[in-house]
């Protein structure tokens, strides 16, 4: 297996890893304020949030950036109670941009709780560009396959059971909220 390969596996399985399950969790959340006829601006969003996430992945990995892992874990449930909450009540933007920018931002966010796994395997290899790389094409096509379930399983619900996209919106998000409160309260001690 080559170096591309190895690193491209280890990003995918890193996503899809229920273990860490708040990334998960946030990608529910984030497909959650879109219905079916939106999956192209969602992709738009997925891909805003891998560059936030490959930024700070470089910048941590070239020690440019530290940041405490009990902040950036408090934080990560942030973006998903923030994610929850403007689906729950609908934050309505002038125009895309401002949305893709906040998704980029939390993917900056969550780049930085990838950081320290990703220092750990870095840390032997002479040239890290190519598995830098390679992580992120991996986790984005962990996010892209986390992002065809979810659409798969909203398309049945609401063709076959003819359910509303906003049962799954609220349900979604509803459990997303409190899963992110949960974790920011476990996590505030490290914080405060």
């Amino acid at each position: 297996m080559s170096l591309f390969e190895m690193y491209l596996q280890l990003g995918f399985k890193h996503i899809i890893d229920i273990h860490g399950y708040d990334h998960i969790v946030f990608v529910l959340a984030l497909c959650a304020g879109y219905n079916l006829n939106q999956f192209k601006k969602i992709l738009i969003l997925i891909t805003a949030f891998t560059i936030g996430h490959s930024i700070t992945l470089a910048l941590s990995t070239l020690k440019v950036v530290n940041v405490s892992s009990g902040l950036i874990e408090f934080l990560i449930a942030a973006t998903i109670c923030v994610t929850a909450i403007a689906n729950i009540i609908p934050f309505k933007a002038k125009n895309n941009r401002v949305v893709y920018v906040l998704t980029l931002f939390f993917g900056l966010i969550h780049g930085l709780g990838f950081s320290n796994y990703l220092k750990e395997l870095l840390g032997r290899e002479s040239n890290i560009l190519t598995p830098l790389l390679a992580f992120n094409i991996g986790l984005e096509l962990g996010q892209l396959l986390i992002l065809a379930i979810y659409f798969a399983l909203l398309f049945i619900t609401v063709q076959a059971f003819r359910s509303r996209n906003d049962f799954w919106r609220i349900f979604v998000s509803g459990m997303a909220f409190g899963i992110s409160v949960i974790l920011m309260i476990n996590k505030a001690p490290a914080v405060f």
